[in-house]
């Protein structure tokens, strides 16, 4: 007893001294849920044993719900016992939020003074620890009325957390709440490039990777990305984006044998960039003109699909890949795009890749399922609803939440099997987050730990 003793205080102790990022090659790593979509922005926790039922009205396995005020589309980010949401709201509460099916271009009146928040909540208890108000003022930018203030999801790295309010700026604050930096992005509103003027309202999340922050910014005229450092917000380097359009993506991190590069998804411009110079790799054009999802590494491939105007592809893309890689005519596959489709790519949701299969939901709720390798269609099945928040899975089942809140629970594997159909009695769009054995849920109220 006394040796299990000792070996478990060493335990503690050792893991205490190592950097928050080799967090993730320990047992306990998936507790740290640290940016859109998690780790990696894979989407899914191994070593979590999450429920597939709960009921929010008769509070069964609802740990706890906390009211956040505001309108947001951002996701929870966890990192040890904290969770962190960020937040647009006015003296009035009155921000106005249309969801649903349609193609309306019509933008938000917001011509209130808003305060951008964060918000630091326990996450075994849902008590707020802290709130600070990053910007107070009239939006320097316009919104669409699905869209908020406030779409950027967190990225931490357990010692600092980095928030983005498009225009409003990028934030630095430790886990304490103070304010470390602030920076000035410029003013970052993209909307259709068919409509110049039409302003959309900015959702590329920051990601955090060793001590660098990457920040795309595709926006009309001078869309760029960026990296900076994540101590002080220095630019490192910047990047034109070119010909690129307005994009809301988020960009992602592909990483193998000491080398390392930037993934962003995009229209004109989906690239692959030097991590530590910006220089462009490769690049493939005609995604489609409106692209949301975030690039998806697996396989130790790179997936990318998009859906809006005359494309709505999905590129499976080879990471050795060089030049202009931009497939010919009807073709669907080159020496580096392993495989594709031309059309059944996802408009705003990040597709799941896990157990060997990709899960690509529509916004209109036609869920397809493939071989993530080859491009085999396993099943598809029309979930007859309006999403918009990515998957995630766990324990070998897949969650998906409608922007109605009803949360499906669809078991892994090549046949449909539908587990549970659960409500969460409010609106969703964000994508939740997972810690432990903990389903953590942003809706537009409030954020609910289901267990």
């Amino acid at each position: 007893m006394k040796n299990k003793i000792i070996i478990s205080v060493i335990l503690i102790i050792g893991l205490a001294g190592l950097n928050p990022g080799k967090l993730y090659s320990q047992p306990y790593y998936n507790q740290q849920w640290p940016s859109f979509r998690g780790p990696r922005a894979c989407g899914y926790m191994i070593h979590s044993k999450i429920p597939a039922t709960w009921d929010i009205e008769s509070a069964k396995d609802i740990k706890w719900k906390t009211p956040i005020p505001g309108l947001a589309h951002s996701c929870p980010v966890i990192w040890g016992n904290y969770l962190f949401v960020t937040t647009a709201t006015t003296n009035m509460n009155d921000e106005s939020l249309k969801l649903g099916l349609y193609g309306d271009i019509d933008e938000a009146d917001d011509k209130k003074v808003h305060e951008f928040k964060v918000y630091c909540l326990d996450k075994n208890s849902g008590k707020i620890i802290w709130e600070r108000v990053a910007h107070e003022g009239i939006p320097k930018s316009k919104r669409h009325t699905k869209s908020t203030q406030a779409n950027c999801t967190p990225a931490t790295d357990g010692k600092y957390l980095i928030v983005h309010f498009g225009s409003e700026g990028l934030y630095c604050y430790d886990f304490k709440g103070k304010l470390i930096w602030r920076k000035d992005m410029g003013i970052l509103n993209p909307g259709p490039y068919t409509n110049p003027g039409v302003e959309w309202g900015y959702a590329s999340s920051p990601i955090i990777f060793k001590d660098k922050i990457i920040v795309q910014c595709d926006i009309p005229g001078k869309p760029f990305i960026t990296a900076l450092e994540l101590s002080t917000g220095k630019e490192i380097w910047r990047t034109s984006r070119g010909n690129e359009v307005s994009t809301w993506c988020t960009p992602a991190i592909y990483s193998k044998d000491g080398e390392t590069q930037v993934i962003a998804n995009g229209y004109n411009q989906i690239c692959g960039y030097e991590f530590e110079t910006g220089k462009q790799i490769w690049r493939l054009s005609n995604g489609g003109d409106a692209p949301a999802p975030t690039p998806v590494i697996a396989n130790d491939l790179i997936y990318l699909n998009s859906a809006h105007g005359a494309f709505s592809p999905i590129f499976v893309v080879k990471p050795d890949a060089k030049g202009d890689i931009t497939l010919d005519g009807e073709s669907t596959k080159n020496q580096y795009i392993v495989w594709s489709l031309k059309r059944g790519g996802a408009y705003m949701q990040t597709p799941l890749i896990y157990e060997g299969l990709l899960y690509n939901l529509q916004i209109n709720g036609l869920l397809t399922c493939f071989d993530a390798l080859t491009g085999e269609v396993k099943y598809k099945e029309n979930l007859k609803e309006a999403f918009s928040a990515s998957a995630i899975a766990a324990d070998g089942k897949i969650y998906f939440s409608s922007e109605g809140g009803n949360v499906y629970v669809i078991k892994a594997g090549p046949e449909y099997n539908l587990i549970a159909k659960n409500n969460l009695e409010d609106n969703c769009m964000a994508t939740p987050a997972i810690s432990g054995n903990t389903l953590f849920f942003r809706t537009q109220h409030y954020v609910i730990a289901i267990e």
